[in-house]
């Protein structure tokens, strides 16, 4: 089965020094929590077949070096790395992300697709949970293809909205308007915001009325246009 973590932030601009740092943190925790899914890994390019990546030393500040200096306005828009981790049959983690730049209108992300047999357990909010600590987003959430399509059919979701599926993280600022009647288990984070543990696996109606309360209370609102800062 496949499963989307996720977070999006503002404009926030980063030295390539301080991305390999996030991204060395990410990878690690990964292998902690999903060890199944990331035993070897390869880079993605733009152009031509993956090729093989070791995620130790310099090899991530190296990538995002020479990614950086491949994208024109890499600057402004971010910088781009996708990585694919392999492991145990049936299961592959992909980490892609676009982070460090200043854009005003296109929000900076990272997103882990985990591919899992069906009958696995994944322990996804944990991977939201360590995508919050390390990346420090606006909001993320735990999705897969079905609550998506539902969040898209039924509650007119669009893909760059702020959202939360099966599990939401919220930074503080956004935290601070969950309904206190929100049928949720909200755990406060170190960085200051909320993880919401929202309902059950194959249960998007619960995710669609969720967002709708939250959408309702101003704890979704888009950041405002031109962005100026990194969440709300």
């Amino acid at each position: 089965m496949r499963r989307v973590v996720r977070g999006f932030w503002g404009p926030r601009p980063e030295s390539a020094e301080a991305l390999a740092d996030r991204w060395q943190r990410t990878l690690d925790g990964l292998a902690e929590l999903v060890p199944q899914a990331a035993e070897a890994w390869s880079q993605v390019h733009g152009n031509g077949p993956a090729t093989a990546f070791t995620p130790e030393g310099k090899a991530l500040l190296d990538a995002l070096r020479a990614a950086r200096s491949a994208a024109d306005r890499s600057d402004l828009t971010g910088t781009g790395l996708r990585l694919v981790g392999t492991g145990t049959p049936g299961w592959e983690a992909e980490v892609s992300g676009l982070a460090g730049g200043a854009p005003e209108f296109l929000l900076q992300s990272l997103a882990i697709v985990l591919h899992a047999p069906d009958a696995a357990v994944v322990p996804e909010e944990d991977v939201l949970a360590l995508l919050a600590r390390v990346w420090e987003p606006d909001f993320g959430d735990v999705s897969d293809d079905d609550v998506l399509d539902a969040l898209e059919g039924e509650a007119g979701y669009a893909a760059g909205d702020p959202v939360v599926g099966r599990t939401g993280y919220l930074s503080p600022a956004r935290a601070a308007l969950v309904p206190d009647s929100l049928e949720a288990v909200r755990q406060e984070l170190p960085c200051g915001g909320e993880l919401l543990s929202i309902a059950a696996l194959g249960d998007s109606t619960a995710v669609v009325r969720a967002y709708e309360r939250l959408r309702a209370a101003g704890a979704l609102a888009p950041l405002p246009r031109p962005m100026d800062r990194p969440v709300l």
